[in-house]
């Protein structure tokens, strides 16, 4: 059963798969969620795949889930994006899958993402360029994209400042010049039918993104991985304007619940004729869950 969208309430386009009930659990990665947490105040267990699948149906919505390939750079295995895809089509009527693979893999990544779309069903993919420690226009990563290009399926890249690694000595060794948002202006300018997803309000690139959005027809904002209180202002005055039809509900989950978010997002300053663009009909749309 595929996602009936009048049934739902709702469509988070981030949240996260981190814990694997197929593969033995990484203690390298450890660190990094721990400072995680501390980050986003988040003192609850990881969840399983299908204990999110779980958690969204209760709550009558649905959502986009990803892990974050971070071998080659962080030395870190990532749940699997087979095992991402294939728990959220058992799960079909809450989930929607993503693949991540990162650009640093070269033909060995671009064949993989070939064989997730075409036999895995694979919705779009996740791009961390800080954790994979690669700059978006870089144009090693162009191959990927033509992939992802040619089956018109959205790329969704993490923009911004980074929890991971908040407060780790050298910040765990992210760099957050790869968080900048201009960079994937090339991207959207060198692919014009890829839709792309700047995910996170990109601060302290706030107004970079926000132009990015207006300019280029196929590009969003999602706003996950903050609460709403703390949205820019400007991100707001956007969303509630000229830019309501191309932001995303996202929360960041399990770091950032919907209760919360959803909470923070009533009293945020957003007009109540786009709070149902925001927190679903846009993302119908974007994702086609509509014929």
């Amino acid at each position: 059963m595929a996602i009936n969208p009048d049934t739902v309430d709702a469509i988070d386009v981030h949240t996260h798969a981190e814990v694997s009930i197929r593969a033995p659990h990484d203690s390298t990665a450890q660190s990094f969620q721990d400072a995680a947490q501390k980050y986003f105040k988040h003192d609850q267990p990881r969840p399983t795949i299908p204990e999110i699948a779980a958690y969204y149906r209760e709550r009558r919505m649905a959502c986009v889930i990803f892990s974050v390939d971070g071998e080659r750079a962080r030395g870190q295995k990532s749940v699997s994006n087979e095992e991402v895809a294939e728990l959220a089509a058992e799960n079909d009527d809450v989930m929607i899958p993503f693949a991540s693979i990162d650009p640093g893999r070269g033909a060995e990544g671009v064949r993989e993402a070939r064989r997730l779309i075409e036999h895995y069903g694979v919705r779009g993919f996740k791009f961390h360029p800080q954790f994979q420690e690669f700059m978006p226009n870089d144009r090693m990563a162009y191959p990927l994209y033509e992939v992802i290009a040619e089956a018109k399926l959205p790329a969704l890249f993490h923009t911004g400042h980074s929890g991971m690694g908040t407060g780790m000595p050298g910040g765990g060794g992210i760099r957050l010049k790869y968080g900048n948002p201009m960079d994937i202006d090339d991207v959207a300018v060198d692919f014009p039918d890829m839709p792309i997803i700047l995910a996170h309000p990109s601060w302290p690139w706030q107004d970079e993104a926000l132009s990015m959005c207006l300019h280029k027809p196929q590009v969003y904002i999602d706003l996950s991985g903050w609460s709403p209180k703390y949205f820019p202002p400007q991100l707001v005055h956007y969303a509630n304007t000229l830019l309501k039809r191309k932001v995303l509900f996202g929360t960041d989950y399990p770091l950032l619940t919907p209760e919360r978010w959803l909470s923070d997002f009533e009293e945020a300053g957003f007009r109540d004729e786009v709070r149902p663009l925001i927190l679903k009909e846009n993302a119908i749309r974007l994702l086609k869950l509509r014929e």
